[in-house]
């Protein structure tokens, strides 16, 4: 069926990640399911009707706007893979505008809670390893799925850098810094291989206490507990620490272009929504310093 020549073109032909993959087959089931249900068995009949009603569906089970946008963007690329193997002749999507996205607050770390969160971890196997982990996720912004991912190898200690896979298998240069050069150095000279448990053919950067390559889960579960610990002012996940390297960037001089380099932004007005918090910062900052404020 075309639906997995789809799937197969997003892999060889796009190059997506694991999960993008996925999200994407999920969106695309999802709709299959729906028109299934409306009568509709074949894909190559959709007209914008179709999907317009499907949109509403979303809206009625009360999804947001910003998953409304991701699921026609799913359907978008799906329709244009028709077109472009001659399936199709034209895109029933190509005259639907996206729902506006309410634009959200930005959720970050000052610095002090980044210092607080930073002198959680104890100097154990475990401890130095965790803090090898917040280090690098700070000093890098990389997602959760780039770090896991990360091999030995993808870690050049004597320059300061690691590569990311990144999205799309677009592969990214970013400098480590050197706390978390320091943090990471320890971890893998002292802590590592005391965490292989005699598995040493395995490459993975991070691994948790059975000598495998930690999984996202137990990644949010460390996090969830530091941050307990820490006390922070929000519930710590790995896109918090992303967003808090995104906004210190910026609020250090950081140009656009360099950050969405650095964050493995395909385009840069991903980038764009963090200025919105150091604008916030600079009004706060103007209202507490100027006197006429």
């Amino acid at each position: 069926m075309y639906t997995d020549d789809y799937m197969t073109y997003l892999k060889k032909e796009k190059r997506m990640s694991e999960n993008t993959r996925a999200a994407y087959g999920r969106d695309l089931a999802e709709f299959v399911a729906f028109e299934g249900a409306r009568g509709m068995t074949d894909l190559l009949g959709v007209t914008s009707t179709e999907i317009i009603a499907f949109l509403h569906h979303l809206k009625s089970l009360g999804k947001s706007s910003a998953t409304v946008n991701r699921k026609l963007a799913s359907l978008r690329s799906f329709f244009h893979y028709l077109i472009h193997a001659g399936m199709m002749e034209s895109d029933p999507t190509e005259n639907i505008k996206s729902p506006k996205i309410e634009r959200k607050t930005i959720e970050y770390l000052e610095m002090s809670e980044i210092e607080k969160l930073m002198a959680v971890p104890d100097d154990s196997v475990r401890g130095v390893r965790d803090r090898a982990i917040l280090e690098v996720l700070y000093a890098t912004g990389i997602r959760v799925s780039e770090l896991i991912a990360s091999n030995l190898e993808d870690v050049n200690m004597r320059m300061g850098f690691i590569t990311c896979a990144g999205e799309q298998s677009h592969a990214r240069i970013v400098p480590l810094g050197r706390p978390a050069r320091a943090a990471l150095e320890n971890y893998i000279y002292e802590a590592r291989d005391q965490l292989l448990r005699g598995k040493e053919e395995e490459q993975a950067l991070f691994i948790n206490f059975y000598g495998n390559r930690m999984t996202r889960q137990g990644l949010w579960k460390i996090l969830k507990e530091y941050g307990e610990k820490a006390e922070l002012s929000h519930k710590l996940t790995p896109h918090i620490i992303r967003n808090s390297f995104a906004v210190h960037m910026l609020q250090n001089g950081a140009d656009l272009k360099s950050l969405q380099e650095l964050m493995g932004h395909e385009d840069i007005s991903a980038t764009q929504i963090y200025l919105s918090a150091t604008k916030s910062r600079i009004k706060d900052v103007y209202d507490k310093s100027h006197p006429r404020a």
